[in-house]
C-alpha cells in the first residue's frame, strides 16, 4: 500500500456505509406518542421518520366528543329556532295535553255507550210504563240515557226544555278544549311565521360587516326556516284530531236530538191517547145527571 493512497474499507467492517444500500432508520422501543428516545452517535435519521413521530396522535388523545346536549338533534335546533321557539315550545305542550285528554274522554265515551238500554227504555214508553222507562235510565253513565231521564222526571213541567238543557249540557262536555284546539291551529303557524320574520332580520343585520357575513346570515336563515317548520308541524298535529273530535261532537249531538224527537213523539202519542179515552169516558147527552 503507498503512503498516498486511501485506506480500503472492507464491507462488512464496522462502521462502514454502504452508499448503495437503503438508509436504516433506528428501530425504537418507546410507545407510540411518548418522548423519542436520543439518537445513537452516528445513526442517520430520515426526515420522513421524524415527521411521523410529530404527527403520531398520543394514545388517548383523540378528538373531544360533543357534550350530551350539544350532540341532541332537538336540542340542538331548538337552540337554533332563537327565542320564538320557547312559545311554539308552549304551545305545542299545550296541545299535546289536550289531545291525550280528549282521546281519553272519548275512548271512555265508547265505553259508557249502552244501546240495549236505550232500546228497553223505549220499548217501556211504548208500553205505557213511564216508570220503569226512568228506573233503567237511572244512574246511567250514558249521555243519551241521562238526556232521557232528565226529560223523563220533567215531563209534567217541560219536557222540552228539560230535553234541550240535558243535551246542551252533554254537548258542552263533549266539547271541552276544542276551543283551545282551533285556537291552537290558527296560532303555531303565526308564531312561525314571526320566527320567520325575526330570522331574516338577523340575517339582514349582518350584512355590513364581511367578516360575519357569511356565518351570521346562514345562522337566520337556519332560524327562520326551523321557526316556520315547528309552526307548522304543531298546526298540522292539532288540525288532525281537531276535527276528528269535532266529527265525534256532531254524531253525539244528532244521537241526542234523534233521542229527544223520539221520545217527544211517544209521550205526546201517549198523552193524547189518553186525553182521548179521559173524553171517551166523560157523560154526555141529555140523560146526563146535573
Amino acid at each position: 500500500m503507498s503512503p498516498g493512497a486511501p485506506a480500503a474499507v472492507s464491507p462488512g467492517a464496522p462502521g462502514a456505509v454502504n452508499p448503495a444500500a437503503p438508509a436504516q432508520l433506528p428501530t425504537s422501543s418507546v410507545p407510540a406518542g411518548g418522548p423519542a428516545a436520543p439518537a445513537a452517535p452516528g445513526a442517520v435519521t430520515s426526515p420522513a421518520a421524524t415527521v411521523t413521530a410529530t404527527l403520531s396522535p398520543a394514545p388517548g388523545g383523540g378528538t373531544e366528543k360533543p357534550s350530551g346536549l350539544s350532540s341532541n338533534f332537538l336540542i340542538d335546533n331548538f337552540r337554533k329556532g332563537g327565542p320564538i321557539m320557547w312559545p311554539i315550545l308552549i304551545v305545542s305542550i299545550v296541545g299535546l295535553t289536550v289531545v291525550i285528554e280528549r282521546i281519553f274522554w272519548w275512548t271512555g265515551r265508547w265505553f259508557r255507550r249502552d244501546p240495549k238500554r236505550i232500546e228497553k227504555v223505549f220499548t217501556a214508553i211504548e208500553n205505557g210504563d213511564t216508570t220503569e222507562a226512568s228506573r233503567l235510565s237511572r244512574g246511567s253513565r250514558d249521555p243519551v240515557l241521562r238526556m232521557m231521564w232528565n226529560g223523563l222526571n220533567h215531563q209534567h213541567a217541560s219536557l222540552q226544555g228539560a230535553l234541550q238543557v240535558a243535551a246542551g249540557i252533554e254537548i258542552k262536555r263533549a266539547g271541552r278544549f276544542l276551543v283551545v284546539m282551533d285556537t291552537l291551529v290558527t296560532l303555531a303557524p303565526l308564531l312561525g311565521l314571526l320566527g320567520t320574520i325575526t330570522g331574516l332580520i338577523r340575517s339582514f343585520s349582518f350584512l355590513g360587516n364581511e367578516e360575519l357575513a357569511v356565518q351570521a346570515v346562514t345562522g337566520g336563515i337556519a332560524e327562520a326556516l326551523i321557526a316556520t317548520a315547528c309552526g307548522l308541524g304543531i298546526a298540522i298535529f292539532a288540525l288532525i284530531p281537531f276535527n276528528f273530535f269535532n266529527s265525534r261532537v256532531s254524531n253525539l249531538e244528532f244521537e241526542l236530538q234523534t233521542a229527544a224527537t223520539n221520545l217527544e213523539v211517544m209521550l205526546g202519542a201517549q198523552s193524547a191517547a189518553r186525553e182521548m179515552e179521559i173524553a171517551g169516558a166523560a157523560p154526555t147527552g141529555k140523560g146526563a145527571s146535573i
